[in-house]
């Protein structure tokens, strides 16, 4: 007996089995395509900043491939600088600094290979006239300015209490509004950044705003020749003749013999 198999109710389609879903490919992305172009060159005269001719009669240097010591002179539509591979009847052209300044472009190589072989440039040993590095000078600004930014941004970072100690040690009044105090701090860290950032992890720092605090609170007493209790007028050092006595304080506190000094004042201070 053959069994019929049921038919499917018209009108409906079987279930599509699930895709799994895969994940999008990461779009890789473009680098900006660039070409570094050689720029042009400035040089500037070591001594003069009117104008100064550079001479070119009677200028030798040493060619190493030729093994030989040779001429050199510029002319404008010459490709060589030597003499001897110059047309004799080719005139030389005069190369003028003009307020100490003066700018070769990178279409003239002849120039550039006279100037740079030239007896007269610092390189050289000479000492009339040098390349001005722009590239060096601006590596030397993008990083001072970074570090200007490194030691402007503590002032947001820092706690209340590590800016004060930086502030003392660079004798800003703390006894003001702290927006005043910041801005102060933010003009030395602008002026000098290294010494500001550095300031934060030097154990004098710390030490000289306690000192300072001890000083204010009438936990101590400096004198020019000594530092003394407050409370009981006992002296605890004696300043050399010339010496500064807070600077001289620090010092003191800062050695194991004067490690139970500064234990006792920063309890008071607590």
């Amino acid at each position: 007996m053959t069994t019929k198999s049921t038919p499917a109710k018209r009108g409906r389609k079987p279930a599509a089995k699930p895709v799994a879903e895969t994940a999008s490919p990461k779009k890789a992305k473009r680098s900006i395509q660039r070409k570094e172009m050689p720029q042009a060159l400035e040089y500037e005269a070591t001594r003069s900043r009117g104008v100064m001719m550079l001479m070119q009669t009677g200028v030798t240097v040493y060619d190493e491939e030729a093994d030989m010591v040779r001429e050199i002179r510029y002319c404008e539509n010459e490709p060589s600088i030597y003499k001897d591979e110059q047309n004799e009847k080719s005139v030389k052209t005069p190369i003028v600094f003009r307020l100490g300044k003066m700018m070769v472009r990178r279409t003239q190589p002849n120039l550039m290979e006279f100037m740079s072989k030239h007896p007269d440039n610092e390189k050289n040993g000479g000492s009339k006239f040098r390349v001005v590095e722009k590239e060096k000078k601006a590596e030397v600004s993008v990083d001072r300015e970074f570090l200007v930014m490194d030691a402007v941004s503590l002032i947001r970072t820092k706690d209340l209490d590590d800016l004060l100690a930086v502030a003392i040690s660079f004798n800003i009044n703390i006894d003001r509004a702290v927006n005043e105090i910041k801005h102060d701090l933010i003009v030395k860290a602008k002026s000098a950044p290294d010494t500001f950032i550095k300031a934060f992890d030097n154990p004098i720092v710390a030490m000289k705003a306690s000192i300072k605090q001890a000083e204010k609170m009438q936990i101590i007493l400096i004198h020019e020749d000594s530092i003394r209790w407050f409370d009981t007028n006992k002296n605890i050092i004696t300043v050399p003749p010339g010496k500064d006595p807070t600077d001289t304080f620090v010092r003191f506190c800062l050695t194991e013999q004067g490690s139970t000094v500064a234990a006792e004042m920063e309890r008071q201070l607590s």
